[in-house]
């Protein structure tokens, strides 16, 4: 579903990102996980064009998104989950949501987002800056879903979220994927979460994939190693 080649991403001559390979496939969850300033962040803007690459390839199916721009990234069928969220704390629920249909041109919510999320449906009318932060990462990815990518970029979903949450989180996450049929990309640092949720985990440090592995039957310890040093 999404390819990656030879992807470099830099600030100014700092390389951030080093020549790094990523391939997802269909239906699948891959988790990269890493410490802070390791990249994570840096590769999920650079994916979705928020941030420009240096060198490589990026493409989605059989098309190139190297030279596109977000919102085009967006139309393709990518969809992304920034840090934080991101949401507009001034518009409503529904509002919010709307952002994400206008980007491929759509304007009613589609029933099944809200039957994913059906505390959003019960709050469309609120204000998305009155919602808890777990209530606030639904709606960001409901807003992402709006969109009908057939990949998913997620970045630090778990962020300012209570553990009990995390939990419903991961349940929902694998819910979308078999019920949309879409690959899920996922940057993250909760072990236990991509513990949950990843068929595979890559591990990112200094902008390059140090260790792979698949999530059943993942060796925890040797993961945990690597986000303690």
């Amino acid at each position: 579903m999404l390819t990656v080649d030879h992807h470099s991403v830099a600030y100014g001559q700092s390389t951030i990102i080093r020549d790094l390979n990523l391939g997802v496939g269909e239906n699948e969850i891959v988790a990269v996980v890493g410490r802070n300033g390791m990249g994570k962040t840096t590769l999920m803007k650079s994916l979705i064009g928020m941030t420009p690459s240096r060198a490589g390839r990026v493409a989605l199916n059989d098309t190139d998104l190297t030279a596109m721009k977000s919102y085009q990234r967006v139309r393709a069928g990518l969809g992304f989950v920034p840090q934080g969220r991101m949401i507009f704390p001034t518009l409503t629920v529904r509002e919010n949501i709307e952002t994400g249909l206008a980007a491929v041109g759509e304007k009613k919510v589609p029933a099944d987002l809200y039957e994913l999320f059906p505390v959003l449906e019960e709050m469309q009318h609120r204000r998305g800056g009155n919602l808890s932060g777990g209530q606030q990462q639904q709606l960001a990815i409901a807003r992402a879903l709006a969109t009908r990518p057939k990949v998913l970029l997620l970045d630090e979903p778990t962020e300012g979220i209570q553990p009990s949450i995390i939990q419903d989180m991961a349940r929902t996450l694998k819910r979308i994927r078999d019920q949309r049929g879409l690959s899920i990309v996922v940057s993250e640092q909760v072990l236990s979460f991509v513990m949950d949720i990843a068929d595979r985990i890559l591990v990112i440090e200094k902008g390059e994939i140090v260790h792979e592995e698949a999530g059943e039957g993942a060796d925890q310890d040797k993961i945990a190693g690597y986000l303690s040093v």
